[in-house]
């Protein structure tokens, strides 16, 4: 989740479509079963609320899997939503980040403990900001108190102003030493993007390559996620994609599907919904951590309670969070959203079970629409873990 205020309210256009995929697909339409209807609900329901384009795609534990699209990947057009479009990952990449950052110390190149100070010399003071005083873990599990000051639009004007400006690392961060901190380090929790921008520079520091550089050979091509790329300074996006909408308030929506983002080390990624299950199903299954270091990312404590309303009942790890099921349990998860594109998704304990559902289009203009849209793909990634049953992964 950005900075950048969700802003979207889109036509009900479109209609649903369904697919269920795996070994033991047999027919070119198969019977629907009661998850597969399900999810083609929530979609539909997703869309219903004014949101142009959905999609969404769930993995079971035997690899079958069923995704459903809805709406429209373009409101001039009226193309349809494809099931494998590329969106802009956003803030879901800060989970890329927390794990090579976990690599890393399991390799003995850095440690949690390490201060921002030892590798980043000088890069935090100011305003009672002390670089001495703030850790890697802390900065992975928003814990620092540095306060959060990214760049954003919440005009149309503005956005055709900024959505080529390029920041470099050392500015944002500098955003950021002009406020005071939000609390002493380790003593609350506010979610930071400038902390990941500090992430990515002190990954540079331990590794002399790009932080994006070392996601790419330590997390994608192992996994053979060919459909999750950095796309740096472009302003867009590979095809096919739909395209992001953002609603600035009534009558004033805007296609801003061209941008730079603010950050290009984090947030210029793109994926698909394939990759983001298969990610996260690798992550939690134990392909990508040894056990000590995937337990200390489960470590989590409480989210405030401006990210409980979202996230009802929420933690936070390091780079992942982690919500309750209501089946029982918990399952884990990063959410993004950054230039009209939302999207949210979740895992069970065991990486066995999986769900993503990708959004083009915020309907941010109030808050009420906000948690609206948020609570409705909540429900459907909720529905989805839980199809095994109460308890089941």
């Amino acid at each position: 989740m950005t900075r950048t205020v969700r802003k979207h309210l889109a036509l009900a256009l479109g209609i649903a479509t369904l697919v269920t995929a795996g070994a033991t697909t047999a027919a070119a339409h198969p019977a629907e079963t009661s998850p597969a209807k399900r999810l083609r609900q929530d979609v539909e329901a997703i869309h219903a609320l004014g949101v142009s384009g959905v999609q969404a795609r769930v993995v079971a534990p035997d690899g079958g899997q069923t995704v459903a699209t809805s709406g429209t990947a373009d409101l001039k057009t009226g193309r349809p939503v494809r099931s494998d479009g590329y969106f802009r990952m956003a803030s879901t990449a800060k989970t890329l980040v927390a794990t090579v950052a976990l690599q890393l110390e399991a390799e003995g190149a850095l440690s949690l403990d390490d201060t921002v100070e030892h590798w980043l010399p000088g890069m935090v003071r100011g305003k009672g900001n002390n670089g001495r005083r703030i850790t890697i873990g802390q900065l992975l599990q928003h814990t620092s108190g540095i306060h959060d000051d990214l760049p954003g639009y919440t005009t149309p004007k503005e956005y055709y102003e900024q959505r080529d400006d390029v920041h470099r690392p050392e500015e944002l961060v500098g955003r950021a030493m002009k406020h005071a901190p939000d609390f002493r380090p380790g003593k609350g929790w506010a979610y930071s993007n400038t902390g990941y921008v500090l992430l990515h520079m002190i990954i540079q520091k331990a590794t002399g390559h790009p932080a994006h550089e070392e996601i790419q050979n330590r997390v994608l091509r192992p996994l053979g996620l060919d459909g999750t790329r950095w796309t740096g300074l472009s302003p867009t996006l590979p095809r096919p994609h739909a395209k992001a909408y953002q609603f600035f308030g009534p009558g004033s929506r805007v296609d801003v599907t061209r941008q730079i983002p603010m950050d290009q080390e984090i947030l210029s990624w793109v994926t698909t919904t394939q990759d983001e299950n298969d990610f996260f199903r690798a992550l939690l299954g134990g392909r990508l951590l040894p056990p000590r270091q995937l337990a200390k990312m489960k470590r989590t404590v409480p989210v405030n309670a401006e990210f409980q309303k979202p996230w009802p009942g929420g933690r936070y790890g390091l780079g992942l969070a982690e919500r309750p099921l209501s089946c029982g349990g918990t399952y884990w998860s990063h959410e993004g959203g950054d230039g009209g594109y939302v999207t949210l998704n979740g895992v069970t304990e065991d990486g066995g079970r999986s769900a993503v559902v990708s959004m083009s289009e915020a309907r941010g203009d109030t808050m009420e629409h906000i948690l609206e849209q948020e609570e409705a793909a909540s429900a459907l990634i909720d529905r989805a873990l839980c199809a095994g049953g109460p308890g089941t992964p």
